[in-house]
Order: structure tokens, then sequence, then C-alpha cells
């Protein structure tokens, strides 16, 4: 593909999806249509198809889009953390958090986990869970950092660390998804207060 095709091709996708953002937001992902997102991204439903055969599709592209800048905010976070273990924990953690609804509403986060829950052996499935050990690998990375700086014991198991902290932060989101009422800032409120008795004992 020449250079000019391979761009307008991530022109029109970049399209599709913001298209599919601004309607899922505005109406919900059930009533969302394939056709006004084609409208909105002015291509053809047609054009909508070859990139992604369902609605479902469209949903997980955008998970994925969402999950990897916030791996890449993370990475620069592993590489030169903040000072002790419970910083460095919630300011990782704070960065998911905070990035967890720049495209996708709490519905949105509902319909996917229902989703990858019903069918996890499906391509969109397997992504799904693919993401997930790709911030819980980030989490661990983040603790190995830490244990390099002597600031976590280091005869302590980073791996099992790091997936006891990312499963506990993955839960807490499921919770505050599922509440509409629920703040962001509470989350992280509620978070730091889970893993610092945690911290206080793996710290140096």
């Amino acid at each position: 593909m020449s250079g000019l095709r391979a761009k307008q091709k991530a022109d029109r996708n970049e399209r599709i999806l913001k298209a599919a953002v601004t309607l899922f937001r505005a109406d919900g992902y059930r009533a969302a249509r394939i056709e006004d997102m084609a409208e909105m991204a002015e291509v053809s439903p047609g054009t909508v198809y070859n990139y992604y055969g369902s609605k479902g599709d469209i949903l997980f592209a955008t998970v994925a889009m969402e999950v990897e800048e916030v791996l890449a905010a993370g990475n620069q976070i592993v590489s030169d953390p903040p000072h002790g273990a419970q910083e460095a924990l919630m300011a990782l953690i704070g960065s998911y958090y905070d990035h967890s609804q720049d495209y996708l509403s709490k519905e949105m986060w509902r319909t996917a986990f229902a989703l990858s829950v019903e069918a996890p052996h499906t391509p969109n499935g397997v992504r799904f869970s693919e993401l997930d050990r790709a911030l819980s690998a980030q989490v661990v990375a983040l603790i190995t950092r830490l244990q390099a700086r002597g600031e976590v014991a280091a005869h302590l198991d980073a791996q099992a660390l790091g997936e006891v902290v990312f499963n506990n932060l993955n839960a807490m989101f499921m919770e505050f998804v599922k509440d509409d009422a629920m703040t962001l800032d509470r989350l992280k409120a509620e978070v730091a207060r889970q893993i610092a008795p945690l911290t206080a004992l793996i710290s140096r």
C-alpha cells in the first residue's frame, strides 16, 4: 500500500471511530446506528463494514485505542516513577483512571465488559484479555523498577504483587462503571486506601 493510500485509510478509520464515540455517548451503544456513523464520518456504510464487521468490533476498537494511549502514558511513569511505593503506584493507577473516559462512557465500558464475558474466545474477547494482560504487565514493571531503586523489598515476587495490585484496580474500575454516581476522585481515594496497607508491608 502506498504512503498516500495508507494515510487515507488511517484518516477514514479515525473519522469512523470519532463518529462512533460521539454517537455511542449521545444515543447509547444499543441505539447507535452504523448508518449514522457512516454519515457523520463522511463515508458509505459499506466502507464502515470494510473496516469493522459489527458494531461490537467498533466498540472494541475504541477500547483498544483507549488502552494503547493509557499504556503509552504509563510507560513514562514506569521509566521515572515518583519516589515511594504508594506514590508511584497511585501515579500509575491515577493515569489509568484519568484517561478511562476520554473515549468511552460508563455505559460503553459496561457493554465492552459484558461482550468480553459473553464471548471470551472471539477475536474481540481475546483482544480485551490481551489489553488487560498488558496493563497488568505494566504494573509489574513498575514494581520491578521500584525494587531496582531499593524502594520495594527485593525478595518479594514482583509478578505476584503486580497482579494483585492490577486485579484490585481493575475490580474497583468495574465498580466505578457500574455506579453512575461514583466519581473518579472517589474511585482513586478508595483504591489509595485499599493499597496503603500493601505498600506499607512491601516498602523498604
